[in-house]
């Protein structure tokens, strides 16, 4: 069984592969609950005009799309109430 050459791990080429793996960008997850309820409701206000100016677009697509934009809407406020309990909570308690 061959060794193979040490002189890339000497030079830090190895090493800094490794890091770049390792540094792959990442959204956050309050990010990611923002522009998903952004793309609910353009999506939703996209359709509504579209029914609205007599397109090729069904009344159930249109009150899906509302739908789906209200309860996303729903989620985040809810999350955010919940965090604002725990802080009021913790304050409370003086930590």
């Amino acid at each position: 069984m061959k060794i193979g050459d040490f002189s890339n791990i000497a030079n830090g080429s190895i090493i800094n592969q490794s890091n770049k793996i390792q540094k792959k960008p990442t959204e956050d997850f309050l990010n990611t609950l923002i522009s998903n309820v952004k793309e609910a409701q353009a999506e939703s206000n996209e359709l509504t005009g579209k029914f609205i100016k007599g397109e090729d677009v069904a009344l159930h697509e249109v009150m899906i799309a509302g739908e789906k934009a209200k309860t996303s809407l729903q989620l985040l406020m809810e999350i955010r109430n919940k965090a604002l309990d725990m802080y009021k909570e913790l304050t409370k308690m003086g930590i």
